[in-house]
């Protein structure tokens, strides 16, 4: 089976690298089939590797030796077990699915080949993210899908604003990815290892292991560890305050959005959290401080989304939302929910990208939802299939949202950490919130009457079936992936050997059947009904009460419209502040200090000390005679005064 592992990520790569090089010379057909077949092979022994697991074979072991340091060992490693599947398995489907939906969105692009080469990179590096069984790779892994995210959010790259996009992502990022290295630095100080393995054995020993910090206090090793390997996850997974770069990197082609904000870049903290498990069991801490910022980012990115326009915008902000609640299931030490969540968001979170995407093209590239309306008729596979998006993320039974979202609200609900009270209120909110801008999205663009400028239009007409293929593939998990996996996760089978969580407190709610039962006349799913129903009154039924809405609570509108000011404030104190730093250190260290003083300085020093020395050589013979006169005379006085 080791061969299999390696040609998981490999094909992947090869395909890249096979694309990349020769996609000019072989032409676009042959180069987006040599990518597809490269995913698809990643993706069918993914899923061979996935019933071996299930079958109870694991593996964790060591691939290729490339260095070895100060006794650590550095090598390419895989541990496959039943989280490595479960990432495998999903990264891969939802992969697939954008490659094909790829040949029809960048037809007419004269990049659609490197596009293609870019993807398969990106699959590549986070096969290699989820599949690591040390750090090093996990760390390489984290940082190839932040570089090839950078590539492809600048994809356009004659775009201003796409250059902006990529450019605050990539530099978010190192802010989190900064923490995420200290971390690990701290792993390696602390354990002498960056083995999992090795590290979560050594782990309840180096329990009450403290340092001493600046300010005269102890510090908790392990918690730490856990907050700075948190702060890399706060970058990559859109955490509040590191969030912000997410919503504009819907800069990038609609595929990538699917990409990035559905089953890979950003679910890449959620995942290694999850892996950290038994690392964050023992910092109650480290834990509450996880579960404090997801409810922050579940209920404030849900808000922002109410307001947004762009039809692309409205789905990034909801990914944020909804990685807040994968982030409160693991602060509520919920792990195996966690994934759960993950899992059924990616394909819905996908298929409302790509269902987006289908709009998009088939409205010529328009993206603001107030100049759609009416499309239900013109795009029916898109219109059923977005509805089936927005029920599973409204969490409507018995969508795949219904399942994974229910169980996040149980276990906090029964979670007594601190600050577990006001998440539970903060997620119920987000409930109906979630389901309103769903619907919202829904009624602007499929309902009501066709703005002036769709009727002019006469070719509005459903994408063709590379298009279309992707979204019915990505409906039917986001159907039934919550009742198949539902029991498997709550009785703890599916993730016991490759998790360390306490038991799952969800009551006696651990079958698609019972919970179906208790969901219809749970508090979450009334939420979500008069979400519904909310977004229905809004915007087909009274549609004037938004903008009446929006004047009457004129300052809240403008502080969602604004993002809570979080872009201003990082332009004014960090982008600002910094070229201002920037420019003082160059006006006065390099300028007045360097160049005025130390170089120039120099040189215009030993130029005056010329110009006055060189006084001294007149060339009159009795300038000369008087010199030696008072030199003899001084020196004299000297031998007589010693």
């Amino acid at each position: 089976m080791e061969l299999v592992y390696l040609l998981i990520p490999l094909a992947c790569l090869g395909a890249a690298v096979a694309v990349g090089f020769l996609g000019s010379v072989v032409g676009r057909v042959a180069a987006h089939t040599i990518a597809i077949a490269g995913v698809a092979i990643s993706f069918l022994l993914s899923i061979i590797v996935a019933v071996d697991v299930s079958q109870g074979h694991h593996f964790n072991g060591a691939i290729y030796t490339w260095g070895q340091s100060g006794g650590v060992v550095f090598t390419v490693g895989f541990l496959i077990d039943e989280l490595t599947a479960v990432m495998m398995v999903v990264v891969t489907f939802v992969s697939l699915m954008v490659h094909v939906y790829t040949i029809g969105y960048m037809a007419e692009d004269p990049g659609y080949t490197r596009f293609f080469s870019y993807i398969g990179l990106f699959t590549f590096a986070m096969l290699m993210l989820v599949m690591a069984n040390n750090f090093l790779q996990l760390f390489f892994g984290w940082e190839a899908v932040g570089l090839v995210s950078y590539l492809l959010i600048g994809f356009w790259y004659e775009r201003e604003s796409a250059i902006f996009a990529n450019l605050k992502a990539f530099l978010v990022n190192r802010v989190g990815d900064l923490g995420f290295l200290l971390g690990i630095a701290a792993v390696l100080f602390l354990f002498g290892s960056l083995d999992y393995a090795t590290v979560f054995a050594a782990a309840p020993q180096k329990e009450a292991a403290t340092l001493m910090s600046p300010m005269g206090h102890e510090w908790q090793w392990i918690t730490l560890i856990c907050l700075l390997l948190f702060v890399g996850a706060m970058g990559k997974s859109a955490q509040v305050p590191l969030h912000v770069w997410l919503p504009d990197s819907m800069e990038g082609p609609t595929p990538i959005s699917a990409l990035i904000h559905a089953a890979t870049m950003v679910t890449a903290g959620i995942f290694m959290v999850a892996r950290m498990s038994p690392l964050f069991e023992l910092s109650e801490t480290a834990r509450s401080v996880v579960l404090v910022i997801g409810a922050l980012t579940a209920l404030l990115m849900a808000l922002v989304g109410l307001v947004q326009t762009d039809i692309k915008r409205v789905v990034a902000y909801s990914t944020l939302s909804q990685l807040g609640y994968m982030t409160v299931a693991l602060g509520a030490s919920a792990y195996s929910i966690a994934i759960f969540h993950l899992t059924t968001h990616a394909f819905f979170k996908a298929l409302l990208f790509l269902g987006a995407g289908a709009v998009i093209i088939a409205l010529h590239h328009e993206q603001d939802m107030r100049k759609m309306g009416g499309l239900r008729r013109a795009l029916p596979i898109t219109y059923g299939t977005c509805i089936v998006g927005s029920l599973a993320l409204a969490g409507i039974p018995p969508f795949a949202g219904f399942f994974s979202k229910d169980a996040i609200i149980e276990a906090v609900a029964h979670a007594t950490i601190p600050g577990a009270g006001l998440t539970y209120v903060a997620v119920l909110i987000g409930v109906f919130v979630t389901a309103l801008y769903s619907f919202r999205l829904i009624f602007m663009v499929f309902h009501g009457e066709r703005a002036e400028n769709l009727n002019e239009a006469h070719d509005v007409n459903e994408p063709g079936w590379v298009v279309t293929f992707p979204l019915i593939a990505l409906a039917i998990p986001s159907v039934v992936a919550g009742a198949i996996l539902v029991e498997p996760v709550l009785s703890g089978r599916l993730f016991a050997n490759a998790i360390t969580e306490p038991a799952i407190a969800t009551g006696s709610h651990t079958t698609a059947g019972t919970m179906l039962l208790h969901g219809v006349s749970g508090l979450p799913f009334w939420l979500a009904v008069a979400g519904v129903i909310a977004a229905w009154v809004l915007y087909c039924a009274k549609p004037r009460w938004p903008s009446e809405i929006a004047s009457g609570f004129a300052p809240i509108y403008r502080v969602l419209q604004r993002k809570y000011g979080f872009d201003e404030l990082y332009q004014c104190v960090f982008m600002r502040g910094s070229r201002y730093l920037g420019e003082r250190l160059w006006q006065t260290g390099d300028v007045k200090l360097i160049d005025g003083m130390m170089v120039n300085g120099t040189a215009n020093l030993v130029g005056r000390l010329a110009e006055i020395i060189r006084h001294l050589q007149s060339g009159y013979i009795y300038h000369y005679a008087f010199a030696m006169i008072i030199g003899l005379v001084a020196a004299m006085s000297w031998h007589l005064w010693v």
